[in-house]
């Protein structure tokens, strides 16, 4: 049945036939027929069929839940069998937000001096492609926030606050202030995050509050790509401060807080709600509880 749930995982997701059969790795009919048997063994309908893939039925999406819970504990269970035989290894696949990339390096960098088998693979995410990506088991944690919009039913671990800065060029007009106030920068030209990012619809806020339009010279899912446009035209962007930090060193940039409000976030590690925990997770979790004392 493994099988036959794991074929219907992938037609979910991918919701074409020839897709998720591709990802598979097997034929289209082959998939078609791995469905069909696991809906004859459970005596209900998963799939609504026509010329091509139209949804699951309400008994499908029933199924889908139990069967990413299932596949779940499959995985931990090898993964805890393989443990106990060689310790960890293999990969750990972590989302991020864009503005804490600058950060993860604190946890896998300690996670892989306790572990030295281990890989990583990090992938910038928002905060609902992180939250898709571990319900779907395309990522084994992420790394976001955990106190601004509703994250549904996951474990969190808090890492750190996350404070607001204007990073702009030395020789510019603000920079010879100490901090800011939100509403100093209806002065300047923006650029920010786009508005899909959980951090541009915080910041939009802040700025909104204070009086201040938002309509950004430049959007961007790229921290590099603001850093560039403030070297480049002059311009101001707004960044975590911990995210700023990496790109001050070497360059003719400044960061100033930003203050009324001197506005906080917090940012965590978000692990599936599961129990017991895989080896790994539980792992990633005790690592995660000693990243404020580094």
């Amino acid at each position: 049945m493994i099988e036959r749930l794991e074929a219907f995982l992938a037609l979910a997701k991918a919701r074409h036939f020839g897709r998720a059969a591709e990802a598979m790795g097997v034929t289209q009919p082959t998939l078609s027929a791995a469905i069909r048997q696991l809906e004859d063994q459970l005596g209900v309908m998963l799939v609504r069929r026509g010329s091509r893939f139209q949804g699951l039925t309400p008994e499908g999406e029933r199924v889908l839940d139990w069967a990413r819970r299932i596949s779940g504990d499959v995985k931990g269970m090898k993964e805890e069998l393989r443990a106990a035989r060689e310790g960890l290894t293999g990969v750990l696949r972590l989302a991020v937000i864009p503005t804490a990339l600058g950060a993860v390096a604190q946890l896998t960098s300690r996670f892989s001096a306790a572990h030295p088998r281990m890989r990583f693979s990090i992938r910038s995410a928002t905060t609902t492609q992180l939250l898709a990506a571990i319900e779907d088991h395309e990522a084994d944690a992420g790394i976001g926030y955990l106190d601004n919009e509703p994250l549904g039913r996951v474990v969190t671990v808090p890492l750190y606050t996350e404070r607001y800065v204007a990073v702009m060029r030395a020789d510019a007009p603000l920079a010879d202030r100490d901090r800011l106030r939100w509403g100093d920068l209806a002065q300047v030209e923006l650029c920010l995050l786009t508005p899909d990012m959980q951090n541009r619809r915080i910041i939009a806020g802040h700025l909104r509050a204070a009086g201040v339009e938002v309509a950004p010279k430049v959007e961007t899912n790229s921290t590099i790509v603001l850093i560039s446009h403030v070297l480049a035209t002059g311009w101001v962007t707004i960044l975590p401060e911990r995210g700023a930090a990496i790109f001050l060193e070497g360059q003719p940039l400044v960061a100033r807080p930003l203050t009324a409000p001197d506005a906080a976030h917090e940012i965590g590690l978000i692990a599936p709600w599961r129990e017991p925990h895989t080896p790994l997770l539980s792992a990633l979790l005790a690592e995660a509880r000693r990243f404020d004392k580094l």
